[in-house]
């Protein structure tokens, strides 16, 4: 795999060869948007139409036609534009609709004049300033032309793009199916909670924290719980995450005491990257892969079994391609 599997790696080049030769899952599946957070985008999409799709006010206030406006003289107001239910009527010449945030701006408008710089009165309103052309018109495509890219496939979703794509009439995305990843804990020491201990049995706990950082990441985890010491037991569980997993993350066994199989089932069935860094805590940290599935093996101390997830497996299986 191109790795000294006899040397202290730093942690550096070990990331490093583990992300040139990780590939991304490419399988993919439809789902509707409500669905889709947290999920890596599959498809690259482009605006289906224009943001804004049509002309509209900017501020509550007043459209207008410049040629209609006379320093002084009061327009009469012909009718009134709200968002969602737009001025249709006719639009005499020396008068001005009455215009709120977001209605469409009538045929013919130049500018939009906001309330605060007209007065009203009983011949209609009287403009304070003079508007320039286009004032508080936002214009039909002015955030986003129809056709524009807008997110790149790769992306993760986040509350910042489902509402962007809600605004756009996406309902459905092509994205990423989850990675499968299978953990267990190793060491006939170890008891599942609620279980009484005795002496030199401690609990179970490196399996709570990685299942917890697997979830936030979006993974499917396939819990197999604790295996003993024993070279079949193991075997059997390299085989069952192999055929059913993307990744098997284990955490113990990855050190050199005699009670150890990882190591040998590993070379046994796959292929060993490297077995140890130049790091503290983590340095048992085994990379390698199965005949389907990369292999992350953590050590048993809690501590340096979160920093090794942290430091490369997270990053590994966030690989966006």
């Amino acid at each position: 795999m191109g790795f000294d599997t006899g040397a202290l790696l730093p942690l550096d080049k070990a990331l490093q060869g583990m992300l040139e030769q990780l590939t991304c899952c490419c399988e993919t599946e439809r789902l509707p948007l409500p669905q889709a957070l947290d999920r890596i985008l599959a498809e690259e999409i482009s605006s289906p139409l224009f943001v804004p799709p049509f002309d509209n006010a900017a501020m509550d206030g007043y459209a207008v036609r410049l040629a209609d406006l006379a320093a002084g003289v009061p327009l009469p107001v012909a009718g009134k534009a709200f968002a969602g239910q737009p001025y249709e009527g006719e639009w005499p010449a020396g008068h001005c609709i009455r215009i709120m945030t977001g209605a469409p701006v009538p045929p013919g408008a130049d500018a939009v004049v906001m309330q605060e710089e007209t007065q009203a009165g009983d011949n209609g309103i009287t403009f304070l300033t003079a508007p320039t052309p286009g004032q508080n018109i936002r214009r039909r495509g002015e955030d986003l032309a129809q056709g524009a890219r807008v997110l790149e496939s790769g992306l993760r979703l986040s509350p910042r793009e489902l509402p962007l794509l809600a605004s756009l009439g996406i309902a459905n995305v092509t994205v990423r199916r989850p990675l499968r990843v299978a953990i267990f804990s190793t060491g006939d020491e170890l008891k599942p909670l609620g279980t009484p201990l005795q002496h030199g049995d401690i609990y179970d706990s490196n399996r709570y924290g990685v299942k917890a950082m697997l979830s936030r990441m979006g993974c499917e985890c396939l819990d197999l719980g604790i295996i003993p010491d024993d070279p079949e037991a193991l075997r059997a569980a390299f085989l069952q995450a192999d055929r059913e997993a993307d990744a098997l993350i284990t955490t113990g066994g990855v050190s050199v005491g005699e009670a150890d199989f990882t190591k040998q089932l590993l070379e046994e069935l796959g292929e060993i990257g490297f077995w140890k860094l130049a790091i503290k805590p983590g340095k048992p940290f085994a990379f390698g892969r199965l005949p389907n599935a990369w292999f992350f093996g953590l050590p048993g101390n809690p501590v340096s079994a979160m920093v090794t997830f942290d430091q490369l497996v997270q990053p590994a299986l966030a690989r966006p391609g």
